[in-house]
């Protein structure tokens, strides 16, 4: 624990003065494997850092509290990391001529969720027309980051890691809002500090807050090494997946409409059990609720969208409440996945008339209200009605969405010398709403869901699951080479994510570029589709694909090699390796893309030993080969006749 207890972690402005941490330091007691330090400051204030070393990693998470009889003073420019990195000198190129030499630090920065095709890539790329590396950091250099909207993965992921060589720090900023990040070097450190972006309040008598967590991994045994540590670390200290009476793997679900009739949900349930198709959970997504008689055959027809807020089962949809519907899935052996989006509410459904005090409005004219989750009042409402839902529909899978952009809704709504409170509180009421409905109901998963991905942090990953990764994949005709892309960046980081195949059967490229620790079928998604127009070898594909893919699936959660970069461009291959360091088994995805000049490529491998020896097997044409691990790690040879074609290779030691 040296790192903790040698070094305060954070720091904050307090009264307009730098707070003295060392002098305010009255307690460090060392407890279950926490270290809990106390610092106490004029009026009242009381900051308790709480910190803990996992696996090789830290983390820790600050309470601020008003002890006192009266407000305390002013806090601001609080940095709930702050901290200074050791790193070797980089020289600078001497002119804008020469690019640095390959040994320079860089900042790996991955972009967030915005529906592009690029999402969850690295900006690391080198730019010749700048003369330098993008992703560069030099002595005397400064970088700034932040999400944009108040989703903490709008634009960013709050995912980082500063590289030079084999050594380095991977960090993960745990806040669900609006968070930033400002990295400074000189010639000896980089000092990093993250928190809650533009705040600055008081704390009233008796109030008590938390702010960002903070996660960080030093590293010293290469990148690569250094990402697999950080996979296994969410994987088996944060994630749920796995954890008693929870899900060992993400879902494998088929996809239905909210707005299909119920006697549809009931026959394309059947349909799949009579078929035995090899599903796990049956996805209920949007336009399930309301009391709309209009007809809302696919999510983008029919008014659906003006009923968001109104918890109610449409009646003229789902007369029966769904009661028909949930007996049909327990019968086929499914589990059940229901969307809701309680934050964000229409201001023309009944709880707003009824109760306006537990909403947050910019103008009279917002198109969305924002549920305010600091309110406890709200909270209960909110917490009430999905509680009540889960036991009743008997909800395996809870999906949370989140379409709009909070953080002009908090803004406007603080007070003088509050600013950032209405924030806090809320995304505090989103922790407790989802920790509350963790322990009422111990088998439930959460499906975390912001518009696609733009609420993924380390504080979501300890609570959920981003089963819909991207929005990029809403169209039923979306490019399976992004999907490729989508995993290729963010497996870099965590294990667990998911997308779907979309609406597209018999495309076996198409599929597999969806493969991830999760999956999605929209075969009989809307009214576009028909179970009767489904024939057999339609059928058969689609039971090959299920039964494929849960052949691997334990295989993702494990150990990841990128063996090509991110791109666009459809000349190139993409390929990627999951590696069980403990068995010794593996698996291997490689995608020609359908403009590919190139019939074979080279790839060394990740993971392997180079004294053993390893049986591949192809999937699709089951030959079987056997190469010795030295042979693997100087590179693989892989060919691939013809044009948008996949292959995919199992592996294992002998």
């Amino acid at each position: 624990m040296d790192f903790l207890k040698n070094s305060p972690r954070f720091s904050f402005v307090y009264g307009g003065e730098p707070a003295d941490l060392a002098s305010a330091l009255t307690s460090v007691q060392e407890k279950d494997g926490e270290l809990v330090s106390e610092y106490v400051f004029p009026h009242g204030l009381k900051v308790t850092n709480v910190a803990r070393k996992v696996d090789g990693a830290y983390d820790w998470v600050n309470w601020l509290e008003n002890t006192g009889s009266k407000d305390t003073l002013l806090i601001t420019e609080l940095r709930d990391c702050d901290v200074r990195i050791p790193f070797e000198k980089d020289a600078r190129p001497a002119s804008r001529a020469f690019i640095a030499d390959g040994v320079d630090t860089r900042v790996f920065s991955p972009k967030g969720s915005l529906w592009v095709d690029d999402e969850f890539c690295c900006e690391t790329e080198m730019f010749p027309s700048s003369g330098q590396r993008e992703a560069a950091i030099f002595p005397g250099d400064s970088k700034h980051y932040a999400t944009t909207g108040g989703r903490s993965s709008q634009e960013k992921l709050p995912f980082f890691d500063i590289n030079r060589l084999d050594d380095g720090v991977i960090f993960a900023i745990g806040w669900t809002g609006q968070w930033n990040c400002d990295l400074d070097r000189d010639d000896e450190c980089i000092r990093i500090r993250t928190g809650l972006e533009d705040t600055s309040f008081v704390l009233h008598p008796g109030e008590k807050i938390r702010t960002s967590s903070m996660v960080m991994l030093p590293y010293h045994n290469g990148q690569t090494r250094a990402h697999n540590d950080f996979r296994r670390l969410v994987r088996d200290r944060y994630s749920l997946i796995g954890q008693p009476g929870r899900d060992t793997h993400g879902p494998l679900c088929v996809n239905l409409w909210g707005g299909l009739s119920s006697e549809q949900m009931v026959e394309r349930v059947k349909f799949v059990q009579r078929e035995n198709l090899g599903f796990e959970y049956v996805w209920v997504d949007a336009g399930w609720y309301g009391d709309s008689a209009i007809p809302c055959p696919n999510e983008f027809e029919g008014d659906w969208g003006n009923h968001t807020g109104d918890w109610q089962v449409n009646p003229h949809y789902h007369p029966d409440g769904m009661l028909d519907f949930v007996k049909a899935f327990e019968e086929a052996g499914l589990k059940f996945l229901l969307w809701f989006e309680p934050e964000r509410v229409i201001p023309t459904t009944p709880i707003v008339s009824q109760h306006p005090e537990y909403f947050l409005r910019i103008t009279d004219s917002d198109w969305s209200v924002l549920l305010d989750l600091g309110d406890e009042a709200a909270w209960n409402y909110c917490h009430g009605f999905l509680h009540d839902f889960i036991e009743k529909l008997h909800i395996s899978c809870y999906r949370q969405d989140f379409n709009f952009d909070p953080l002009p809704y908090w803004r406007a709504n603080d007070e003088e010398n509050r600013k950032g409170i209405h924030e806090i509180k809320h995304i505090m009421g989103m922790y407790r709403l989802w920790d509350t409905l963790l322990a009422e109901f111990p088998g439930l998963i959460i499906d975390n869901c912001a518009s696609g991905g733009r609420r993924i942090d380390i504080e979501t990953v300890r609570r959920s699951l981003p089963l819909w990764r991207s929005d990029y994949q809403c169209p039923a005709n979306a490019d399976p080479d992004v999907a490729q892309n989508h995993t290729l960046g963010l497996a870099w980081w965590l294990p667990y994510h998911g997308t779907s195949i979309g609406h597209i059967m018999n495309d076996t490229y198409r599929a597999r570029s969806s493969y991830t620790t999760a999956l999605g079928n929209n075969f009989l998604f809307s009214a576009m589709e028909d179970e009767k127009a489904v024939d057999c070898a339609t059928l058969d594909w689609i039971r090959g694909i299920n039964e494929e893919y849960k052949r691997i699936r334990p295989l993702m959660d494990k150990d990841f090699y990128q063996l090509t970069s991110t791109t666009t461009d459809k000349q190139s291959w993409c390929g990627m390796q999951y590696h069980d360091p403990d068995s010794g088994e593996g698996l291997l995805l490689f995608y020609k893309r359908e403009k590919s000049p190139y019939e074979a490529a080279c790839f060394p491998l990740g993971g392997v030993a180079a004294d053993k020896l390893y049986e591949f097997r192809d999937a699709d044409s089951g030959e079987v080969f056997v190469k010795s691990g030295s042979e693997l790690l100087d590179g693989m040879t892989v060919i691939i006749a013809g044009k948008r074609v996949s292959r995919l290779l199992t592996y294992k030691a002998l």
